[in-house]
This record gives structure tokens, sequence and C-alpha cells, in this order.
């Protein structure tokens, strides 16, 4: 057996809900971004899955913490052991000794400076040596195949947990762009409040999450696509006695509407800014939906109703970022990186 003294090179996604890594071409790691820390000593207690399982259900001496927050960095200490845990997943068989690591991280587009040094610090720390950040609307575009060093234009609405990123692509940069904060954990909470105030039963977060799958929809009207209804358990938000709630995509619908006015709002404001010419490249090629968001029932139709200009679903879109962000790290010199 020889010594591990080379630089291994892993592609990372650094979402708010989940985190991907990419080594060799393959997906190696794919675990919720949260990590449970013993809540006297700071020592990593469980990282990615394992800690979700624990989210919302620990005693006082653990505590489960989603170190993300709107797409950024909310607690470093937790993202840095975050990292570091999800790591060690993709070399579990080297337990001698750590590689160094190249890097490449897709952060939002929206992101200050601040913000970039935070996930640079954090990964550094974690072991990268060498260490490039690449906006995320640019690596979901490169993710799902476009050709974003081309002269034609692209448009591209990547929906994450944490942030809802909008860029107009064109010669290997963004021309146009739009950085929500707003995204799949806003609708989420849009659900939370919804079943307090209309039906007066306390949900959890992950009980809205799957609220949202598998009743969640931007269209009061699906025909054929319409889910079943949802039954929701929990307790009564005054008497605390147990309720049982079924839930219609009709209401969630509703309930949601406010958020995504805003992305649409957003979508709106970039086309405002687009150049003539690459705006009708992007009428005649249509806008690409990657992320979670883009999974919401009836978004690509509400949106293509709403703009007149086709939307389209990624064919993987929750794997778009994460995709790109592989290709770039293979390609390292021909696409432009924040420095």
């Amino acid at each position: 057996m020889g010594f591990f003294s080379f630089t291994k090179e892993i592609a990372m996604d650094l979402g708010t809900a989940n985190t991907i890594i990419i080594s060799g071409d393959k997906i190696v790691v794919d675990e919720p971004s949260v990590v449970a820390l013993d809540r006297h000593s700071e020592k990593m207690i469980a990282v990615g899955e394992k800690a979700k399982l624990m989210h919302e259900k620990v005693h006082a001496g653990i505590k489960t913490i989603r170190p993300l927050r709107d797409g950024v960095i909310a607690d470093f200490n937790a993202c840095e052991q975050m990292i570091r845990g999800l790591i060690k997943m993709v070399h579990t068989g080297s337990r001698l000794f750590t590689p160094s690591l190249r890097m490449v991280i897709g952060v939002p587009s929206g992101s200050t400076e601040v913000e970039l040094r935070a996930v640079r610090d954090s990964a550094e720390h974690a072991g990268g040596r060498e260490v490039y950040l690449i906006y995320e609307p640019m690596a979901a575009a490169i993710g799902i195949g476009l050709d974003v060093l081309a002269s034609e234009g692209n448009m591209i609405v990547d929906i994450g947990g944490g942030s809802t990123e909008i860029a107009v692509i064109n010669l290997g940069g963004i021309v146009a762009d739009q950085s929500l904060r707003i995204a799949g954990d806003e609708l989420t909470r849009d659900i939370q409040d919804y079943m307090s105030r209309q039906h007066n039963v306390k949900v959890s977060e992950r009980m809205a999450e799957r609220i949202k799958i598998n009743v969640g929809s931007a269209l009061t009207d699906l025909g054929d696509q319409a889910p079943e209804d949802y039954i929701v358990h929990g307790p009564n938000r005054i008497t605390a006695l147990p309720m049982e709630v079924p839930v219609c995509y009709q209401e969630i619908a509703h309930c949601l509407e406010k958020t995504i006015a805003k992305i649409e709002t957003a979508v709106l404001a970039a086309l405002e800014e687009t150049p003539p010419e690459l705006y009708a490249d992007i009428v005649k090629n249509g806008i690409y939906l990657t992320g979670g968001g883009a999974l919401l029932r009836g978004l690509d139709k509400r949106l293509t109703d709403k703009i007149n200009i086709p939307f389209h679903i990624a064919e993987d879109p929750l794997h778009s970022v994460a995709k790109g962000t592989g290709v770039a790290l293979k390609n390292i010199h021909n696409f432009s990186f924040l420095m």
C-alpha cells in the first residue's frame, strides 16, 4: 500500500438544504446540510442524514444546526465541522492519511465579499488546499449541458433551499442576474404559518417539508396531475390535543402565492436588464428551471403563462449545480472563478 500523498479533487454544491459532493465524475455524497453537536464540547456527533433524523427531536445535551441560511453560512464553526464530516465520507478508505484537496464550490451569485470569504475559510479549514468558487447559476447552466462559453444567451432560474439564483449567461459570464434570499425554505415556512393560522395545528419544519413534497403546487388547477389530499397529524396549537387534518393542493397553492409572486418579479427584473439581442435568444431557447424548487407542481406552466417565454425543467434539477461544479473542476482553465 502506498501513501496518499496526492491531491484529491472534489466538487461541492454547498446547499442550504442538501450538500452534494462529486469525486471522480460520480456523486459520492448527497446528504442534508445538518450537523449535530455536543452542546458542551462542541464536538460533532453526527452529520448529514443521521443528524437530520435527530433534528427537532434532541435532548438538552445535543444541538442540531443547519449551518447555512438563505444560501450563505450562518454558523461558521458548524459549517466547518459539517464540511469536514462530509468530506470524510468521500475518502473513508484512507484512514491513515488525508490527501490535500482541490475543491470547486458553488456559491450564490448575490454573495457579499464577507460571505464568499466565509465559504473559502470553511473549506480551507476542512482540508482544502486549492479552493475555487463558482456562481451557482453558472454551475447549474454547465450542469444541464448548456454551452456557457458560446455567444448565444441562456437564462437559468435555480431555486434552491435558501436562495433563488436567476442569471442570463453569455460568453462564459453573467450578463444580468437577480439573487433572492427566498426559495424552498421560505415555502416551507409559508406552509408552517398557514397550518398554524388556518387549521390551528402546529407542524414541524420536517412535516411542512413533507406537505410541500406531497401536495405543494404553484397552481390551483392541476387537472389530471392533481395529487391526493395529504393527512397531517399534529397537536392543536391551543389545547395541545392531537389533530388529523387533510390538506389539498389548492390551499397550499394559495398559501405559497406571495412567495412565488416574488420569484416571478425577480425573473422579470432580470429580463429587464437583458440586452435585446440576448433577450431574443432567450425567447427562442426558453428559460431553464433547476434546483429543488423546480419540482414544485405547475411552476413551469405558471411562469410560462405569466412571462410568455417557455420554461423548461432540467432533466435532473436537484443535481444540476453539483454536476456543473464537477465539469468546472475537470476544466479549471476554461472557466472563470471568483478570486
